[in-house]
């Protein structure tokens, strides 16, 4: 199917390990889009008005009249609007969306479980939040932070216990992926890079570290937000996730993201 003319623009945040997810697929099948990175708590309402689902989340994704929330519904859109997607073949579908969705459900745990340490160092947390802000937007974020932290460590349930259970349910995650590349294959899906393995990826970037990311590649981000590297750094599923951002990936925002 040909591809629709109107141009995509892709709304993030600048530290959301979900967003990543579709500017890699975007990245990878080489569609041009334009990135507008937004500043969290000025996301609600763009997130809010173009999504149209009641949802403040992003990614959102959008093309002319039409705007698409949440990563798994714009693959399944891409699929649809400007495929066949070489990361999606259709043969191998059903399994690759099967691992998709395996890994978007560890997304908030390991987002609550960075942030869980990472909250201790509220220069590391105001620079992420502000990278991409407007003068305004910084002034507002720092002045508001303490109310904004609160509502966010409610909203995203962040606490001790809360904390401990993510780290059961990621090393879940991460065990699965081992046992799943232990044969040598490097893809979990065929022997090319897929859906499967730039969601994996993606999802896991934020505790891998890897060095092609610019915000969780830098030695403030590794040092400030994990909460135990040692359980991390030296897990071969997070090697796994190092060699894919070396060997598939590459330099992430060559192009800088626009604040809006």
């Amino acid at each position: 199917m040909p591809a629709p003319t109107a141009p995509l623009t892709l709304y993030t945040i600048a530290m959301s390990h979900y967003s990543e997810k579709i500017r890699w697929l975007l990245d990878a099948e080489d569609l041009p889009y334009r990135e507008i990175a937004l500043t969290p708590v000025f996301h609600v309402r763009p997130a809010l008005l173009k999504g149209m689902r009641a949802r403040t989340t992003v990614p959102v994704l959008q093309a002319g009249d039409t705007a698409i929330q949440d990563s798994t519904r714009i693959i399944e859109w891409l699929a649809r609007t400007h495929g066949p997607l070489r990361l999606l073949p259709a043969s191998q579908r059903d399994e690759i969306m099967a691992i998709e969705d395996r890994f978007d459900a560890i997304g908030k745990d390991v987002a609550r479980y960075l942030y869980f340490s990472g909250f201790e160092h509220t220069d590391k947390i105001l620079e992420m939040w502000t990278r991409f802000a407007t003068p305004f937007e910084n002034r507002v974020v720092r002045m508001a932070y303490p109310v904004i932290k609160g509502v966010f460590k409610v909203k995203l349930n962040i606490n001790e216990a809360a904390a401990q259970r993510a780290e059961q349910r990621i090393d879940e995650a991460v065990r699965w992926l081992e046992a799943r590349i232990a044969s040598g294959n490097d893809h979990l899906v065929g022997d090319h890079l897929t859906v499967a393995d730039l969601t994996a990826a993606a999802l896991l970037a934020p505790m891998a570290c890897p060095v092609e990311h610019p915000i969780y590649g830098e030695d403030s981000f590794r040092s400030k937000m994990a909460v135990n590297p040692a359980l991390w750094q030296q897990r071969p599923g997070l090697d796994w996730v190092r060699r894919m951002y070396a060997r598939h990936r590459g330099t992430v925002w060559a192009r800088e993201p626009r604040a809006a």
